[in-house]
């Protein structure tokens, strides 16, 4: 056989071992993201488009700027949110942290926590410690808009609506009229600065009647921040300083926060001040179009992209990220509820791309408005940002994992550990980029966030199994692991290691004094410190004997009436009716998790059949939906996979830009976004083990994929 022929043989023999999916025709991926351009052609005030790089976010109305604020801040406001873009209040009261601390006796020890203290002194030392530091809205970039009368043009003066969002070149296109005057806007973000540009082409330019505004609002240091806090005007300081031709550098001051915004323009255009922390950009009445761009910095910056420079960019990165990774197409599927799942996953990844892509673990708002004062939570973190490695972007999930190797970060979960008496790092909950932990009645309690990091690590040495990726994340897995075999309290007379009291399970529904043994954490424990011993065979150790004994002696999964409970000190689980709401966590234990021989196959489909039938599906959380959808999975049910990342709950909501709505002070949830990227990956690819094909997609759906990975 000759060397082409033996060419050929061997291409036919690999293309004979590639996995079904991988053998199809290639997908259209750009004909599969353009067929769900979200199409805007109203100002309601749900309906607000965003653009970003995953560090830094602008979301814009119907006129593709911020022109709108008031209209939209009982929606998805219009925020200007960065990763860096933090301020805290002085400390005129000299509040401690020591003085959120309460000191609780669990199993015959004392341990001190971090929580809401109500006594008086405290409290007020807890709401200040809960609202600093927080995230800034760094500005409002806007139009003003003048009618024929000279009066400004308000809400229902804007007709004639189009707006297009385009998530394959991150491109946001308005059309509106004015009076009968048309006014077209394309808005993009660049992709490797905190930038936003625009173009506006209107003879609304020509008449004097179209400016540009930047104003910068107050921080409101409350739980939500809308960016429409314009009060307080002598509390903070903005100045023009420096204006040149084309170009101007605004600087804003609170307190010992400063950053930078620097506007560039092309044509004839004067800046200059407007109301109080407002900067007017007015045009010469010499042309029809204008374009503006607007750099954020915590640092002078030489000038801000142009538009064409930004566009350009946002193009070329927005179509290298869409034919990267993942993808999935279920056209031809005639069951009609296909097409929302496939405009779902797509603009699902669009948004986590956006507002999750960054060098820190998320707020669950994304870069949008703030939430629990715009603060991360560390739980949270694989909901955002696991499926990053499963649609094959795992660069993009260890771009966050930066944030757990920072000396700072790392210091304060040793001193958590160190204070309450076990060993290595306990992962704080709420927290900030620094890495201090907020206080939290709940937060200060809960576990599950825990594991993530050698979860984390676990996708990274999946997606590169090398010496290299196991030198990067030994530490942090070494000292996860540490704290999770000294937490655990052995009882002697039962001769098992029990979890609590003093936990608070993934379903907040129980309190810490009272609650031990819940049964997704016993998982979880069990399969983080099994892959914490493969990581040290793999770096050529012994196993680690301590961690070995409590995987040996850890506390077997409570259940009741052949199904599961959701923790052993609740034998009630199914017949109080608070626990049938929040989060149904129980499911995790196989879905969410693997098959670690802890858990019966029977057993965990009783405990779904169960949960499925009489859970309060009205009292959850959008990423509950997926966790079902990939329990479903696992036990073999694909319908039911399907049904439960489209179950019609309020909660489950999916607006037309792609968000996932829960309620009205929380608009939008990027868990439930990145929870279903994640349940989508395991309903197609699979898991470790698992021998069929598309194990979560219903027989009759028609679905191709590629580039997605197994979950463990």
């Amino acid at each position: 056989m000759n060397n082409t022929s033996a060419a050929f043989v061997s291409g036919l023999l690999l293309i004979a071992t590639l996995p079904l999916a991988a053998q199809q025709t290639p997908i259209d991926r750009q004909a599969l993201v353009e067929r769900h351009k979200v199409i805007i052609t109203n100002t309601d005030s749900l309906n607000s488009l965003s653009v970003g790089n995953g560090k830094f976010a602008f979301t814009a109305d119907v006129t593709g700027l911020q022109t709108f604020p008031l209209h939209y801040e009982k929606g998805l406001p219009l925020g200007t949110e960065s990763e860096w873009g933090w301020h805290r209040f002085s400390n005129t009261q000299g509040y401690k942290f020591d003085q959120s601390l309460r000191t609780y006796t669990f199993n015959g020890q004392p341990v001190s926590y971090s929580v809401q203290v109500k006594t008086p002194g405290n409290k007020e030392a807890v709401d200040y410690l809960r609202a600093n530091p927080h995230r800034l809205q760094l500005g409002n970039l806007g139009f003003l808009i003048l009618k024929k009368n000279g009066q400004p043009a308000t809400v229902p003066d804007i007709k004639n609506i189009r707006q297009e969002l385009n998530p394959w070149t991150g491109e946001i296109r308005s059309h509106f009229t004015v009076e009968g005057t048309a006014v077209d806007v394309v808005t993009v973000g660049h992709q490797t600065q905190d930038a936003v540009a625009v173009r506006v082409t209107s003879e609304l330019l020509k008449a004097g009647r179209l400016r540009v505004a930047l104003r910068f609002p107050f921080p409101t240091a409350g739980w939500a921040d809308m960016a429409t806090d314009y009060s307080h005007k002598e509390a903070h300081n903005s100045v023009i300083a420096e204006q040149k031709v084309g170009r101007a550098l605004l600087t804003h001051q609170l307190d010992t926060t400063r950053y930078f915004v620097a506007l560039g323009w092309a044509g004839a255009a004067t800046l200059a001040p407007g109301r109080p922390h407002e900067f007017v950009l007015t045009p010469s009445r010499q042309s029809t179009s204008l374009e503006i761009s607007a750099l954020f910095t915590l640092r002078k910056p030489a000038s801000a992209p142009t538009f064409a420079a930004t566009r350009a960019n946002s193009q070329q990165q927005w179509q290298a990220f869409w034919r990267s990774g993942g993808a999935v197409d279920f056209g031809g599927t005639p069951d009609p509820r296909a097409a929302e799942l496939e405009r779902r996953i797509v603009l699902s990844q669009y948004l986590t791309k956006v507002h999750n892509a960054g060098s820190q673990p998320p707020q669950e708002t994304g870069l949008l408005l703030n939430s629990w004062y715009g603060r991360p939570h560390l739980e949270m973190h694989w909901w955002h940002a696991a499926h990053f490695a499963l649609w094959g972007r795992p660069e993009i999930l260890e771009r966050s994992l930066t944030w757990y190797a920072r000396p700072d970060v790392q210091a304060e979960a040793r001193a958590i550990a160190q204070r309450q008496g076990y060993a290595g790092w306990r992962w704080q909950k709420m927290t900030d980029p620094w890495g201090a932990e907020g206080p939290s009645s709940v937060g200060a309690f809960l576990l599950w966030q825990q594991p993530h990091t050698i979860y984390f690590a676990e996708e990274a040495y999946r997606a590169h199994p090398n010496a290299a990726t196991l030198k990067l994340y030994q530490e942090r897995v070494t000292q996860t692991a540490e704290f999770m075999a000294s937490y655990p309290f052995f009882e002697k007379d039962k001769g098992r290691y029990i979890l609590g009291k003093g936990v608070i399970p993934a379903q907040e529904r129980f309190k810490a004094e009272d609650t031990f043994n819940p049964t997704f954490e016993l998982v979880y424990w069990h399969w983080a410190l099994e892959t914490a011993q493969k990581w040290r065979e793999r770096l050529g150790q012994p196993r680690n004997p301590k961690w070995d004994d409590v995987l040996a002696k850890l506390a077997q999964l409570p259940q009741a009436g052949g199904v599961y409970l959701a923790a052993e000190s609740a034998p009630d689980s199914y017949t109080n009716p608070e626990y049938k709401t929040d989060h149904p966590a129980v499911l995790g234990a196989l879905g969410f998790m693997p098959a670690t021989g802890q858990q019966d196959a029977a057993t965990m489909r009783r405990t779904f059949d169960l949960v499925w039938q009489d859970w309060s599906w009205d009292k959850t959380w959008g990423w509950d939906f997926p966790l079902t959808a990939m329990t479903a999975t696992r036990l073999g049910l694909p319908d039911r996979a399907v049904d439960a990342l489209l179950m019609p709950v309020r909660t489950n909501t999916y607006l037309p830009n792609g968000h996932n709505y829960q309620e009205g002070r929380l608009p939008l949830y990027l868990p439930g976004n990145g929870g279903l990227l994640a349940a989508v990956a395991l309903m197609c690819a699979g898991y470790d083990g698992c021998q069929e094909a598309n194990p979560g997609i219903p027989k009759g759906w028609q679905v191709r994929w590629e580039g997605l990975q197994k979950m463990p």
